[in-house]
């Protein structure tokens, strides 16, 4: 139904596929139900208005669990609401966001439960920049807040590579360029080309597989990885997340020559070294006959007036030092002095150690005595001594017996046998001693330990 009809309405039964029954020979209006105005108004919208490109503001914007983008898009008068579905956001090449002011193109619909009418999304792309510039700039933020970007984890280019890897395309232009460099700097150099395709939606994971086989290259000492210049739709692949991680993660170094000079992608950015082209990347790493030998005459230069320095140092101490030595014969004339010395302090320590030791061997011998005067007065000593100890024991032993006597009247006083002896009797109730009435209740069974025999008794009553 694509328009109103100028004939009066009458009051009907209407289906829900119209919305309304038209009746032309009646004035009365007809009614119409909620569902049905709702379906009408969608018929209209999307037969007339159709596909309209708008340009605004995001707002309130969701990117629902179920792949949906959900939103408003605004001005500074009005607002309408939007929705993107799946299958048309995956193309984005940008993270939409609130505030962000885009153009879209799309179609008008009405959402009958609600009664809402929203813009139905089919393409998006930000104002003022194109959406891969966009989605450069967000990837760019989003590693280097990552710290993939750090000069700290850069790591540093050979001097002097051996072997070279090289990852680009086999027929470019800017592998002849690099090859015409190394050849001419480096012949020596071994090269290895990891051939790839560098454009196309295909490229980047065909990008991300040759730089795997270059890494796994024995003996590659550094990897160029680059294209000529082109579009930034045709250098693209080079923006690639996962291709930046793998750079990233590389433990050879790697060198970035995409492009021009005025050409940045992210593999410039995570790579330890930007070359602006590729023939320049060849000159970083392949370093030219001129340029190490004046490096070598540099080295040389310094290494001279770091050894002429050295040897001015050591001059200058040896002649402080000379100026402490004396003249060897003196030397030697005060070394015998002191020999002498030293030989006369020693024979006198000697003669005066062996004086003291001849008098104490006299004065010993003096006090000694006879042997057997001495051995007599110890025999005497000990047999006085054994006298002593043989009372000292027989003492001890009657103290300790008399003590075991009284601790043993003493427990046989307080044994519950001779307790029972005297006429008590110990009464139990499952092994337990019955020490009141109050442990046990009428008809309980008791078990009585006599002096001489047991008995059993049933407890008839009880008394307080």
């Amino acid at each position: 139904m694509s328009d109103i009809p100028n004939q009066p309405f009458r009051k009907t039964a209407l289906s829900a596929e119209t919305g309304m029954e038209l009746a032309p020979k009646s004035n009365e209006p007809s009614v119409l139900s909620v569902e049905g105005l709702n379906v009408y108004i969608k018929q209209l919208l999307e037969g007339q208005v159709g596909m309209v490109w708008v340009r605004g503001e995001l707002s309130n914007f969701k990117a629902h669990t179920s792949g949906h983008f959900y939103f408003s898009l605004k001005d500074s008068k009005s607002q309408i609401t939007a929705v993107m579905f799946r299958g048309h956001n995956a193309r984005l090449k940008f993270k939409p966001t609130d505030g962000m002011e885009v153009i879209i193109r799309g179609r008008i619909t009405v959402y009958e439960p609600r009664g809402n009418y929203q813009l139905m999304c089919e393409m998006m792309e930000p104002v003022g920049a194109g959406a891969l510039q966009k989605a450069f700039e967000q990837l760019k933020m989003k590693l280097k807040g990552e710290g993939l970007f750090d000069s700290a984890r850069k790591k540093p280019i050979p001097t002097l590579p051996r072997h070279i890897a090289i990852v680009t395309s086999p027929t470019g232009a800017a592998i002849r360029d690099i090859l015409n460099v190394l050849s001419r700097r480096a012949k020596s150099v071994e090269v290895t080309v990891v051939p790839t395709i560098v454009q196309g939606e295909a490229a980047a994971p065909q990008i991300r597989e040759a730089f795997k086989k270059a890494m796994k290259l024995p003996g590659v000492d550094v990897i160029i990885i680059g294209r000529g210049g082109g579009s930034i739709e045709d250098m693209w692949c080079f923006n690639d997340e996962a291709l930046a991680r793998l750079i990233a993660s590389s433990p050879i170094p790697v060198i970035s020559a995409v492009g021009h000079e005025i050409d940045f992608t992210i593999a410039d950015f995570v790579a330890d070294l930007r070359a602006p082209t590729p023939s320049a990347a060849a000159e970083l790493v392949a370093k030219s006959s001129a340029e190490l030998a004046s490096k070598v005459k540099a080295a040389e230069r310094m290494l001279y007036v770091s050894f002429e320095k050295r040897m001015k140092l050591l001059m200058e101490r040896v002649r402080n030092l000379s100026k402490l030595l004396v003249d060897p014969q003196r030397r030697l004339q005060d070394l015998e002095l002191r020999n002498d010395d030293l030989l006369n302090r020693l024979e006198f320590a000697i003669h005066r150690r062996l004086t003291e030791k001849r008098h104490r061997v006299e004065l010993f011998t003096h006090k000694l005595g006879s042997p057997q005067d001495l051995i007599d007065e110890k025999r005497k000593e000990i047999e006085f001594l054994e006298t002593q100890i043989s009372k000292g024991m027989v003492f001890s032993m009657e103290r300790r017996l008399a003590r075991l006597s009284r601790f043993m009247g003493v427990l046989d006083s307080l044994s519950p046998l001779k307790v029972v002896e005297r006429g008590y009797s110990i009464v139990k109730k499952n092994e337990e001693v019955i020490k009141s009435s109050h442990q046990v209740s009428q008809g309980d069974m008791l078990d009585i330990r006599l002096a001489q025999g047991s008995l059993t008794a049933k407890v008839e009553s009880v008394k307080e």
